[in-house]
């Protein structure tokens, strides 16, 4: 798909690597200037120097004054912020236990990531867009936001906050000309995923093969699948949908395979 970015100004936080690099490199693609910004400060600057129009900034989604630094660099060096794409997150790898057993910090750090860092950038970035009036902010979720998975409780309970705090965020600023939506990917081949999952000797391979008899197309998605959303969500194609959370999951969430 082909849409016109020309002019505009994406920020894509936790863009150095999987979905949020994918959606980087398909707005600029589409004529978009990027911010590339990530708590990987050289693999950020590495791939900010391949594309036609891009800076990179470290940040870390849960520091104030990292994102305010991250939304200044946009506003010196491209006068604009038209784009905001939440897309930083981090999920459990070794605490998949049961809630009564999951330790508190470690639903603090997911919580905290995935969730009050959404919060955190969005806020830092709202005045920005409003000087230009107007602008679009999209969040990634998960389909777990919607149909819950056993042992990852912090992760599916800040996603699912994040698909209410999308409408609610879409309902506050429409009116003063920015459009809020939401993307819930389902499995998608990343690095981490690839070695987790998807690779011969991944730790969790058995897990895939589960998942996969439950999507209706039978494979994962790649990252670029999930950018393409974006792309639309961010065009002036989609410029009548606002609050919305687009699925993209090859129809696990449709329903259940007998």
């Amino acid at each position: 798909m082909r849409c016109d970015l020309s002019g505009q100004v994406a920020l894509v936080t936790g863009a150095a690597n999987g979905i949020g690099r994918a959606i980087a490199a398909t707005l600029a693609a589409n004529g978009a200037t990027l911010v590339i910004a990530d708590i990987e400060a050289e693999k950020a600057a590495s791939f900010a120097a391949s594309l036609p129009m891009a800076t990179s900034v470290e940040m870390d989604v849960r520091d104030t004054p990292a994102i305010e630094r991250a939304v200044a660099r946009a506003m010196r060096d491209f006068g604009r912020l038209d784009i905001l794409v939440n897309n930083a997150g981090v999920n459990t790898i070794s605490h998949r236990v049961d809630i009564d057993a999951f330790p508190i910090e470690e639903w603090n750090r997911i919580i905290d990531v995935d969730l009050n860092g959404v919060f955190l950038v969005s806020r830092v970035a709202i005045p920005a867009m409003l000087e230009r009036h107007g602008g679009c902010i999209i969040n990634i979720a998960s389909t777990v936001g919607l149909a819950a998975l056993r042992l990852q409780s912090p992760y599916v309970a800040a996603k699912a906050a994040v698909i209410h705090l999308t409408r609610s965020m879409a309902l506050e600023l429409a009116p003063r000309g920015i459009r809020v939506n939401a993307i819930a990917p389902g499995s998608t081949v990343t690095e981490i995923t690839r070695k987790l999952f998807y690779a011969e000797d991944g730790s969790f391979r058995e897990h895939a093969a589960r998942l996969m008899a439950h999507i209706p197309l039978g494979r994962p998605a790649q990252p670029e699948e999930i950018a393409q959303g974006a792309l639309f969500l961010a065009s002036r194609e989609s410029s009548y949908i606002n609050g919305h959370t687009l699925t993209i999951d090859g129809g696990w969430t449709a329903g259940y395979l007998m």
